[in-house]
């Protein structure tokens, strides 16, 4: 499947508002790759498809859990949030032809995060919160970093996402946390260098 067939399909498969967040992404995934050497293929793809299981509905959710034989913490299976980036690496194999790990994995990791992410998965986590349809203030704060120091950005991405989850009563999967870490970690071993 080209891209020209997987917007279209996407485009089938989600809100208008959610595409339109898909597209962009996408764009900023290519600008990021292009800044930090990543693959802009890979990028693009991942980008666009990062939320391919956003409209799953959570009937669909539980029986493609079961389908595919994914295991899930008890944070993850409270959390439509958390699944629809799960979720997203299966559909993306599935039903786009997806089959490059590192693409998948952009994928599967966009919403939390985890500590030692590959250039790929840092871009699309960053991408996704810094497009520029996001237009609350740490989103425009980090936008600024984003084309600096990647890892700083990647810190920046996880204090808002916290807070917001704080400030909302919400869960906080522990990936989140160190991927804050991991990101910080990186930020004080390039200083000592």
């Amino acid at each position: 499947m080209n891209i020209y067939e997987m917007k279209r399909k996407l485009k089938e498969n989600l809100t208008e508002k959610r595409y339109i967040h898909s597209l962009n992404v996408m764009e900023e995934a290519v600008r990021l790759a292009n800044r930090y050497g990543a693959d802009v293929e890979k990028a693009r793809i991942a980008g666009l498809l990062h939320d391919c299981a956003k409209n799953v509905g959570r009937e669909k959710e539980d029986e493609l859990i079961k389908k595919y034989g994914i295991e899930t913490d008890e944070i993850q299976k409270h959390s439509h949030a958390l699944m629809h980036s799960i979720l997203g690496k299966y559909i993306a194999r599935e039903e786009y032809g997806i089959y490059d790990e590192e693409i998948l994995n952009a994928i599967y990791w966009h919403t939390t995060g985890r500590p030692g992410m590959t250039m790929l998965e840092k871009i699309i986590f960053v991408a996704d919160f810094i497009e520029p349809g996001r237009d609350f203030d740490m989103a425009k704060k980090a936008r600024e970093y984003a084309y600096k120091d990647l890892n700083r950005c990647i810190v920046m991405c996880a204090d808002a996402t916290i807070m917001y989850l704080l400030d909302s009563g919400k869960l906080i999967h522990p990936y989140t946390l160190e991927t804050r870490n991991d990101a910080i970690l990186a930020l004080l071993r390039k200083s000592l260098d």
